[in-house]
């Protein structure tokens, strides 16, 4: 007579390594959420704008010299951003289009804005000029960004300029705004990121 069989053991199931914790076993996910705080806190060392005052607040500032723009920021007045020196020297509204003859000519959606500034590298080393990185507020505290190609089509290459320690550069950057428009403000920045500074434009 034969013995009956007995049943087989169950197979233990299988047990992450003992000692690792959950990042040991996500290393894919915890890389990656390294890189993105480390992203989080480099936007926020560079310049972000959480704890700026508004530019309607800056400007009011400017008015009675209580804020950081000093009073005297105005036009023909020096302001310094970075390693840049800017004054403006002149504000054109109104104006319905830029160009050099009538085949390189830009037409404003609304009615272009004219900034004429002189930028001088106040740094030890060349710096480049951006145009882009230039902003206009007006009295009801919106802000509008360049037209590049009006600028560029008016000041024939201006909106990207290195410049030489000491040396500095005449430039009218445009920008397109809706009829009726009051410029009231530009903030100025030595680059896309950095914090800026704001000159009166009334």
């Amino acid at each position: 007579m034969s013995t009956p069989q007995q049943p087989a053991p169950p197979q233990p199931q299988h047990q992450p390594p003992a000692g690792k914790n959950w990042f040991a076993r996500h290393k894919i996910l915890t890389g990656l959420g390294a890189v993105i705080v480390a992203v989080v806190a480099i936007t926020a060392i560079s310049g972000g704008t959480g704890d700026k005052p508004s530019d309607a607040a800056r400007a009011a500032g400017a008015t009675t010299g209580t804020a950081e723009t000093p009073a005297d920021a105005r036009i023909g007045s020096p302001v310094r951003d970075g390693k840049f020196e800017f004054v403006v020297n002149g504000v054109e509204a109104g104006v319905p289009s830029v160009g050099v003859n009538e085949y390189l000519t830009e037409k404003a959606q609304g009615q272009f804005v004219l900034v004429r500034m002189t930028v001088r590298n106040i740094g030890n080393r060349e710096q480049s000029f951006t145009t882009s990185a230039q902003k206009l507020v007006d009295a009801q505290d919106r802000q509008y960004s360049v037209d590049s190609m009006a600028t560029l089509t008016l000041d024939q290459g201006i909106a990207f300029e290195q410049i030489n320690p000491g040396n500095s550069v005449e430039a009218t950057i445009v920008f397109d705004v809706p009829p009726g428009t009051v410029p009231a403000v530009l903030e100025v920045h030595d680059s896309v990121f950095s914090r800026g500074e704001s000159i009166l434009l009334q």
